[in-house]
């Protein structure tokens, strides 16, 4: 068992939000958080506008798969974020619970991904700075 918190972000094809969300959360806090991402249908790639965008802000998403949601994945998360996965998402007692409503950026180019990669980067800066342990 590792003491650094779990997060798991799930969207529907784990192809665009939840995958933006897990470069954003990997890039700035390292190795301290594990990070996990699914979908509850995955997609056969990651969105190229998202991996665009990310590659705009100097992180490379390019070597990550859609996955698909499983029960034991988000049972051993210590939060799970959902992003419009509606009831697909399973819900666990004890579990830290976030629910970002961001617009889906499938299907759109780079410059409709932008503004919701920055709103992603500025909802993952918030949920690190609640899981660091304060000094």
């Amino acid at each position: 068992m590792s003491d650094k918190p779990s997060v798991l972000f799930v969207c529907v094809h784990n192809a665009g939000r939840s995958q933006m969300a897990a470069g954003w959360l990997r890039h700035l806090a390292g190795d301290a958080v594990e990070v996990r991402s699914a979908g509850s249908a995955p997609a056969e790639t990651v969105n190229p506008a998202a991996v665009e965008a990310m590659a705009e802000v100097g992180i490379d998403i390019t070597d990550q798969t859609p996955k698909l949601l499983e029960y034991e994945t988000a049972e051993s998360s210590d939060v799970i974020v959902t992003m419009g996965c509606g009831d697909a998402c399973p819900v666990f007692p004890g579990k830290r619970y976030e629910d970002w409503k961001l617009e889906d950026p499938a299907g759109k180019g780079v410059e409709a991904v932008r503004p919701i990669r920055d709103e992603i980067r500025t909802r993952v800066d918030q949920l690190l700075a609640e899981l660091r342990p304060t000094a």
